[in-house]
């Protein structure tokens, strides 16, 4: 028996110190399924890359950044205005193009059977 895939989306996360330099280093993925109701970001910084990549920012700075755009995929009033919204508004709001210090890619469809196991897969691949 076949198992019934869904569409998914993801986006790498992206940390750029200068944004004018056009420069960055994976930090996390953020993936949404809509059939599944599904919309996660897995994150993890490497503080050796970073203090070198970034001297003058400090970690915690981006860490709270990154925090908060995980308490807008969880929902509800912690992800404020944003985190009120439904699934796709938020997976949207999160992957608009910005000019901050966190920015996504492009966002990539694909076909999965579970979302967790593909987000696994995209984070090991990207940014692990």
């Amino acid at each position: 028996m076949q198992e019934d895939k869904f569409v998914y989306e993801y986006a790498i996360i992206r940390f750029v110190p200068k944004v004018e330099r056009e420069e960055f280093m994976n930090v996390g993925v953020i993936m949404f399924c809509k059939a599944k109701r599904f919309i996660k970001i897995k994150y993890h910084i490497n503080e050796q890359l970073f203090e070198a990549f970034a001297p003058d920012i400090a970690i915690e700075e981006v860490r709270s950044y990154l925090k908060a755009w995980e308490e807008v995929c969880i929902g509800g009033k912690h992800g404020g205005v944003i985190g009120e919204q439904d699934v796709p508004s938020r997976f949207r709001w999160l992957t608009a193009t910005r000019s901050t210090l966190l920015q996504s890619s492009k966002v990539h469809p694909g076909m999965c059977v579970a979302p967790e196991n593909i987000l696994e897969q995209l984070y090991d691949k990207y940014v692990k």
